[in-house]
């Protein structure tokens, strides 16, 4: 198989209701088989981003990698050891409309578990902007299941955390520079009213400490974190 024929199996379309626009998939060796919806940070749909999805599937689930800066720029696929993409990614994240992003996440969630090779229950996963917009997606549009890695601003839609009817597993680094400690209080109060969230908190941690190759990767937490979102995953999905 030619290296183009392998780009175009990882690579499907999401037909929007605002429009199209491109997502990575990395499929499970058995099939049919529940799905996960995995929303990028600030850097696209880059290869920590499809690392995460390509380990999904060895799980046994479908990952799709929706890219939510179609608006902007398509095909953002920046690194995180790069100043200038990390420039970049922050100008998109500042620019990115939050709303369209949330209607964006439940289209793909819709597109994916209509499938055929999908059991029909799709989660969504997401990792700083793309854990803000599991929960927003989560609160307004309804998913089966939630999982937020550190999700920034989560705390400025806490108003609207009575939407939230899936379970929700959250993770939160406890010396997230990105997330106060008073944000990270306001979020584990609005969320023990929800019987169905879990937030776990991991001591001494920064910010994207499960991110693959991320400064402040931490192999010990991510390894717990990501153990609890398999377990997690695994029984929502059932």
């Amino acid at each position: 198989m030619s290296s183009e024929d392998n780009t175009m199996k990882d690579r499907i379309t999401i037909e929007g209701r605002d429009g199209a626009f491109g997502a990575y998939i990395a499929r499970p060796k058995t099939l049919p088989a529940p799905a996960v919806v995995v929303l990028h940070e600030v850097f696209g749909v880059n290869a920590d981003i499809r690392k995460t999805c390509d380990e999904l599937a060895e799980q046994g689930f479908i990952a799709v990698a929706p890219d939510l800066f179609w608006r902007q720029e398509p095909g953002v696929d920046l690194s995180v050891t790069s100043e200038p993409d990390w420039q970049h990614g922050l100008r998109l994240y500042q620019a990115y409309d939050r709303d369209a992003g949330a209607r964006d996440v439940k289209d793909t969630a819709n597109v994916v578990a209509k499938l055929p090779e999908c059991s029909g229950k799709v989660a969504v996963l997401g990792y700083c902007l793309g854990g803000l917009m599991t929960f927003l997606t989560a609160v307004r549009h309804g998913v089966d299941a939630g999982v937020v890695y550190h999700g920034g601003d989560t705390e400025k839609y806490l108003g609207e955390v009575d939407g939230l009817n899936a379970p929700l597993l959250m993770h939160l680094a406890e010396e997230d520079e990105f997330i106060s400690k008073a944000a990270q209080t306001e979020i584990k109060t609005a969320l023990a009213k929800k019987p169905n969230a879990t937030v776990y908190s991991y001591p001494g941690q920064h910010h994207a400490f499960a991110r693959h190759n991320g400064t402040h990767y931490n192999a010990a937490a991510a390894a717990l974190a990501n153990e609890r979102t398999s377990k997690f995953l695994h029984q929502q999905l059932r």
